[in-house]
């Protein structure tokens, strides 16, 4: 663990992305090989499932990879844009009225870019309580002046709650790339790696659990899947994960291995969370292909991180006292 906390950024960012594209072509052949084998339709069912995830993931390392490119700016801007195409699927499956136009301008053009301005600002005090508190605050009175009594609640909270998931919760990913931390210093972008892969391997590891340790569901009007064993197992990879990054981080093996249970369970958590509100959009995918809102699922995706992100983001802020 020494000496690979001694490698300079440059030997740790080379290492990083040829163990994981590596791993992620060897997942691939292996795939490809089982798939050449399987010739019963559950079994090739199961490898298509299997290969969208993996295709998933390969999209999730090019992304990260470009924001490594791109630098703290242009991870700024890259994952404002992921936030204003997830906020997009989310209201396209909202009831809105036309009271609630202006409401959604103040989101999508107001708020949205005004978050991101404070977070490459490193304004982290304001950054914390701009949408939890005076987003909050400021929507429902856009809207009572708009003259519509209708649902007025459910509409406000609907939207309060769309950003508070794909607007406040996703920019504290960006944000940890300007987290300068005491031995960290300008190493952000290997915390947010950290997150990102930990929560990763925690969804991996809960679907391939819930899947081959058929358990009695815990709430199976939302997830059928989801079980006690399955979310522990989840857990339990993210954090063996995360304690054999430590490296990477500011942290020892062990904090590395609590905090990444954190951030994996908050992340698996709040990936049932999505679904329960997609339950009640009467949906199975956000963005599905056969809806007609013109959303292409891009939710589905970053659901965990919109909650593990914040939760992370916190915790690290908390233990440093920063």
């Amino acid at each position: 663990m020494d000496s690979l906390r001694a490698l300079d950024v440059d030997q740790r960012v080379a290492l990083l992305f040829v163990a994981l594209f590596g791993t992620l072509l060897a997942a691939s052949a292996a795939l490809a090989v089982l798939s050449l084998r399987e010739h019963g339709a559950l079994a090739r069912a199961r490898l298509r499932r299997a290969g969208g995830e993996l295709a998933a993931v390969w999209a999730g390392a090019a992304v990260f990879w470009a924001a490594w490119i791109a630098g703290a700016v242009g991870a700024t801007l890259l994952f404002g844009a992921v936030s204003f195409l997830a906020l997009r699927e989310f209201v396209t499956l909202m009831h809105t009225r036309r009271a609630d136009h202006r409401s959604l301008i103040l989101a999508f053009f107001v708020v949205l870019p005004l978050q991101y301005v404070i977070v490459a600002q490193r304004r982290f005090d304001l950054f914390t309580v701009f949408v939890p508190v005076y987003v909050f605050l400021a929507l429902p009175v856009v809207s009572a002046l708009s003259g519509d009594p209708q649902r007025f609640l459910e509409r406000n909270a609907k939207l309060q709650w769309g950003l508070m998931v794909t607007v406040y919760g996703l920019s504290h990913a960006p944000a940890l790339l300007l987290l300068d931390l005491p031995g960290n210093v300008g190493g952000g972008a290997f915390l947010l790696f950290f997150l990102v892969l930990t929560v990763g391997a925690a969804q991996l590891v809960q679907q391939a659990a819930s899947r081959w340790r058929h358990r009695r569901p815990m709430v199976r009007e939302i997830s059928r899947s989801f079980s006690l064993r399955a979310w522990g197992a989840g857990i339990a990879a993210g954090a063996l994960v995360g304690a054999a990054l430590a490296w990477i981080t500011p942290f020892g093996a062990g904090p590395a291995f609590a905090i990444a249970a954190v951030a994996a369970g908050s992340g698996t958590l709040g990936q049932l969370v999505m679904e329960a509100l997609k339950r009640d959009a009467g949906v199975r995918h956000w963005g599905s292909a056969a809806s007609v809102t013109g959303a292409v699922g891009l939710l589905d995706r970053v659901a965990a991180l919109c909650f593990a992100a914040p939760v992370f983001f916190h915790s690290v802020r908390w233990y440093f006292q920063t």
